[in-house]
């Protein structure tokens, strides 16, 4: 009878799944529909296994969490996700949505309570009371952000707390229904994995696989979610500035009516023009975009990174503790979209890896050339963004990556520095060159003139800022510097491993029970420099990919969960029984994050973020432009924004088509007579339309092009 109950489940449970992956129907909800496939599928399994209270709560922990994710009001929108406010909770969810909750917390309520006793004694016999108080503390304040109104923040507080606890209490269920010869099975047969290749730093397969994964994993994303396309106002000026870099060119000819091709950091200086971030990230992305593959570079960094992580980590920890970070790292939600996009964070954390390991080889080898690469990563981190390289030289300097500055020597030290100065110094020609000063960043005088002196300064001032709406206070004082600790300390949470528990439980578990390793401590003052450092700076970073300013915490957090996962599992020297339930627990949160969390991320927030599309791109092919005029209306950003990542750099001589701003008749006019021999075509844009790009008119002669575009004006 199981057999035929399981069978049918199985194929219910694929039937879901292709019903959901090929009915339009589903196209919106398919990170909904496929979670349900996947907890029948599982069922299935456990009952043929005769396993059938695990499989039930693993199946719940799964839709609960998927549930869970649906009562979020986050949207492909610059703002923070928040849970919808109690009424709209009840009016504005489905009914079947409500109704599995409900039974969530019923059922997990249930069998808490037939359980109570045992819990109790556990938790009398692994916890203080002050403890269980830190643990509830962190896990209440993290699970919301600040909302402006202060009763609707203590109630979001509150409603997350009780959605994390509901999910807690499922996962201990979970726990507790292991059948405990199938944990020791599992114990015998793959517990020696954990111990292969003590006392070496080589890699293994698993460890290999799991950076191809990564690769594999943000590079789908890229193509399906992100689309190979730019969504954040910075990443245009990156791709464009790459496109630079590719051609051999750090400036071009100015295009002939500036105010019709302004984009966001594009600066235009008499007859050139120039994107003006710092050089370091987009001169890595040039090498992508020489062969046309700067999509895949992010992508491939990622997979280096894990092998990083995994190299330095071998060299801090066990074999043990760096294997289970990096599966941690790969299972990352905010590390692989950080490996889909067009960001400098991951090109940032790769250099420090680098840095950090090469000061290791260069303690414990005593060869200068090892401090001189490390000085020489930390110089191109300051290439890429100054203010991390400048974290990262003082943490490497006072010997904070590895166990002690004194081993350095002399020398060691001052080839250290000169690598730095020699990497690093590149910034000041190339600041010469564009701005007439080596000490001024093309940057800062860019957001000088369009925002006001001192707007992107460092420090606490009432100048900073450039005026955005999720600014929470004009300038940058204490009161900022805490809203944006607690926006950024939320996004950890969430996004660090995408887990329905929240992503720091571990982290908070080690804290308060912790036995502190030296290397413990080096994770911690990471964090803490990083914390510090931005507490001066007045932007949090935003709602993109997390709390992205934070990135290079990436790897002390994820080290600091092993710390965690460890002490759940007692410390046991051994792999054993002991370490089974840990990683069967951790392992399906991992699971749920990737069913659940992944593709409602990619699909709720990242797909057509901030109405960023490729549009024009496949219009371009579709039309076959050719050399022509091409006129976006609508806003800058991001109708405008999403055509001009195309823009050839030298759109005077260009033999393709070139894009235009329609954003006001004079300039329109004068753009019109600039380039009288080009044919004319003209879109309306997202912000408009409310949809995709429009054709309003093309190809036409520019002159047509004027006296039709005179018509239509008011």
């Amino acid at each position: 009878m199981h057999s035929k109950q399981g069978l049918l489940l199985i194929v219910a449970g694929l039937g879901v799944l292709v019903w959901v992956l090929v009915d339009p129907a589903f196209q919106d909800r398919r990170y909904l529909a496929i979670p349900a496939g996947i907890s029948l599928l599982v069922l299935a399994t456990a009952w043929l296994k005769n396993m059938i209270a695990f499989g039930g709560w693993v199946s719940l922990a799964v839709l609960g969490q998927a549930v869970a994710l649906q009562l979020i009001v986050a949207g492909p929108y610059m703002r923070y996700q928040h849970f919808k406010e109690l009424k709209g909770v009840v009016s504005d969810t489905q009914p079947f949505l409500l109704a599995l909750l409900t039974l969530q917390i019923v059922l997990v309520s249930t069998g808490l309570i037939t359980r109570r006793g045992t819990l109790l004694s556990s938790l009398k016999r692994h916890f203080r009371l002050r403890e269980l108080v830190f643990l509830a503390v962190v896990a209440f304040l993290t699970g919301a952000t600040v909302s402006e109104r202060v009763d609707r923040y203590l109630t979001e507080l509150l409603f997350a707390a009780s959605i994390q606890a509901v999910n807690l209490g499922n996962l201990v269920l979970v726990a507790l229904s292991i059948p405990s010869g199938w944990a020791d099975q599992l114990s015998a047969r793959y517990g020696g994995r954990l111990r292969q290749f003590v006392g070496r730093p080589a890699l293994d397969r698993s460890v290999v696989l799991a950076a191809i994964g990564t690769v594999i994993l943000s590079a789908v994303l890229s193509v399906f979610s992100y689309q190979r396309h730019p969504h954040i106002p910075d990443e245009v000026a990156y791709v464009q500035h790459a496109s630079f870099f590719a051609s051999g060119r750090l400036t071009a000819p100015a295009p002939r009516v500036h105010e019709a091709f302004d984009v966001y950091l594009m600066k235009f200086d008499g007859n050139r023009w120039y994107p003006s971030p710092p050089p370091g990230w987009s001169a890595v992305l040039a090498l992508g975009t020489a062969v046309g593959l700067p999509w895949l570079v992010n992508p491939l960094l990622a997979g280096l990174n894990v092998l990083l992580t995994f190299f330095l980590l071998r060299k801090l920890y066990d074999a043990r503790t760096a294997r289970l970070a990096v599966f941690l790292l790969c299972l990352s939600p905010w590390f692989i979209f950080m490996g889909m996009n067009f960001m400098t964070h991951m090109a940032t954390l790769t250099c420090a890896l680098l840095a950090g390991l090469s000061i290791m080889k260069a303690r414990t080898s005593g060869k200068w050339a090892w401090a001189a690469a490390s000085g020489a990563f930390i110089g191109f981190t300051s290439l890429i963004r100054p203010l991390d390289g400048l974290i990262l030289g003082i943490l490497v300097a006072l010997g904070i990556i590895g166990s002690g500055w004194r081993r350095l020597s002399i020398r060691q030290f001052a080839v250290f520095g000169l690598g730095a100065i020699l990497v690093g110094g590149l910034n000041f020609p190339y600041n010469y060159y564009l701005t007439g000063n080596p000490l001024r960043f093309p940057i800062m005088q860019y957001t000088d003139e369009r925002f006001g002196p001192g707007s992107n300064a460092f420090g606490f001032g009432p100048d900073r800022g450039m005026g955005w709406p999720i600014d929470p206070f004009p300038g940058h004082g204490p009161i900022d510097a805490l809203v944006n600790a607690n926006l950024n300390t939320f996004s950890v949470n969430i996004e660090l491993f995408g887990w329905s528990i929240g992503s720091l439980f571990l982290v908070a578990l080690f804290l308060v029970r912790a036995r502190w390793q030296k290397n413990d401590l080096l994770m911690m003052a990471v964090i803490a420099t990083i914390f510090a450092a931005h507490f001066f700076y007045y932007f949090s970073g935003g709602p993109d990919f997390g709390a992205r300013y934070w990135f290079l915490i990436i790897v002390p957090c994820v080290v600091l969960s092993v710390r965690g996962l460890q002490l759940v599992a007692g410390n046991a020297k051994e792999p054993g029984a002991g370490w089974t339930r840990p990683v069967i627990l951790v392992s399906l949160l991992g699971l749920c994050a990737l069913v659940n969390y992944v593709p409602w991320r990619a699909a709720d927030k990242y797909y057509h973020y901030l109405n960023m599309r490729p549009d024009i791109r496949e219009l371009a092919e579709q039309h076959r432009f050719g050399r022509s005029l091409v006129l976006i209306q609508g806003d800058e950003q991001p109708d405008y924004a999403s055509a001009a990542a195309y823009n050839p750099i030298d759109v005077n001589g260009a033999d393709g088509p070139i894009y235009a701003w329609d954003r006001a008749p004079g300039t329109t006019s004068r753009l019109l007579e600039a380039y009288p021999d080009r044919p004319v075509w003209i879109f309306r844009g997202p912000t408009l339309t409310k949809r995709s790009y429009d054709l309003v008119a093309g190809p036409l002669p520019a002159r047509a092009a004027q006296v039709a575009r005179e018509r239509r004006s008011p």
